[in-house]
C-alpha cells in the first residue's frame, strides 16, 4: 500500500538547517495496522505528515497504491489525499457549533456529495463508532471520547485507503483509551490499513508491527505478537 524511499526532512529557518528524517525507507501492506514509535522529537509525527501527505519531503519518494505522490500537481495532493485517506488527530479537530452529523459530513461534502447521502453516510459512520444515539450533539455535549469517536467517524465515512492516528488517546483516560483503540482493532480486523503514531506500549500492542525511530531514523520495524 505504502512504500518510502529514502525519505529526508530538513526545515530551514535563515542559516539554520534541522534535518527530522533522515533515509527513511519503509514499506506499509494493505490491512496492515502500524505503530510508529519513539522518544520526543524522533520524528513520528513528522513521517506521518510525509506519509499522508499534508506535508513534502525535502528529498526521497512515497509511494501510495502505486501512485508516485511526489509527481503529483498540488491540486492532484489534494484531491488524492481527500478521496483516499483519513485523519484522526489528538485535538479531536472538531468544530465546535456543527452537531457530530455535520463534523463528519464535512470531507463528504467536500467531495461532493448530496446532502441527503453524506447525512447517511454520517449517521452510519457514527453509529459504527458506538455514536447513534449522539447524531445531533455538539461537541460541547459530547465527552472526551465520545468527541474522539466522532473524529474517527469523520476519517472513515468516505472508506478511506488508509486511516493515519496523530496520538489519538494522548488527551484521554485510560478507560476512553482502550475504547479507541478496541475501534482501531474493529476497523483493521474489517480490512483497513491504519498507521498510528503512539507514545504509549500499551498501545502500540494492539498492532501487529512496531517501528521506532530515534533522531529521525528507524532503528526498529518489529512484527508483534499475534493480538
Amino acid at each position: 500500500m505504502i512504500k518510502v524511499r529514502d525519505i529526508e526532512k530538513t526545515y530551514e529557518s535563515g542559516s539554520l538547517k534541522q534535518t527530522v528524517l533522515k533515509n527513511v525507507n519503509l514499506e506499509i501492506n494493505e490491512g496492515e495496522f502500524l505503530a510508529i514509535m519513539g522518544p520526543s522529537g524522533a520524528g513520528k509525527s513528522t513521517l506521518l505528515y510525509q506519509l499522508g501527505l499534508l506535508d513534502h519531503p525535502t528529498n526521497g519518494e512515497i509511494i501510495i497504491d502505486g501512485i508516485n505522490t511526489e509527481k503529483l500537481s498540488h491540486d492532484e495532493r489534494t484531491n488524492f489525499r481527500l478521496h483516499k485517506l483519513g485523519f484522526v488527530f489528538q485535538d479531536y479537530a472538531l468544530l465546535p457549533e456543527l452537531t457530530a452529523t455535520e463534523n463528519v459530513s464535512i470531507t463528504l461534502f467536500m467531495q461532493g456529495v448530496p446532502r441527503t447521502q453524506s447525512d447517511e453516510m454520517s449517521a452510519e459512520a457514527l453509529t459504527s463508532v458506538g455514536l447513534g444515539s449522539r447524531l445531533h450533539h455538539l461537541p460541547s455535549q459530547l465527552s472526551g471520547g465520545e468527541q474522539q469517536r466522532v473524529s474517527i467517524a469523520r476519517a472513515i465515512a468516505h472508506n478511506p485507503k488508509i486511516l493515519f492516528a496523530d496520538e489519538p488517546t494522548a488527551n484521554l483516560d485510560s478507560e476512553r483509551s482502550l475504547e479507541i483503540m478496541n475501534i482501531f482493532l474493529k476497523l483493521n480486523k474489517a480490512g483497513q490499513t491504519i498507521i498510528m503514531v503512539t507514545h504509549e506500549p500499551e498501545f502500540a500492542q494492539f498492532t501487529q508491527r512496531t517501528v521506532n525511530l530515534r533522531d529521525g531514523s528507524i532503528v526498529s520495524d518489529i512484527k508483534n505478537a499475534t493480538r
